[in-house]
C-alpha cells in the first residue's frame, strides 16, 4: 500500500496512515492483536474505508 500511495496520491483515503499501520500490525504482529481491538476496527471504521474505496474505483 505505501508503493502505491506513492505512485497514486490520489487514492489516499481519510485515514491513509492508520490503515497502512494497521495492515501491518496484522500482517507482522498478529499474535499480539486482540479479537476486540480487531472487531472495533471493523465496525468503527470499515464503513467509511468501504464507501471511499467504492468512489475511487468508480472513477
Amino acid at each position: 500500500m505505501n508503493s502505491l500511495l506513492k505512485h497514486m496520491p490520489e487514492i489516499a483515503t481519510s485515514n491513509v496512515r492508520k490503515v497502512v499501520d494497521t495492515i501491518n500490525k496484522l500482517a507482522h504482529d498478529y499474535d499480539h492483536i486482540e479479537n476486540l481491538q480487531v472487531w472495533s476496527i471493523i465496525i468503527k471504521h470499515l464503513p467509511l474505508l468501504k464507501t471511499e474505496a467504492v468512489f475511487l474505483l468508480s472513477k
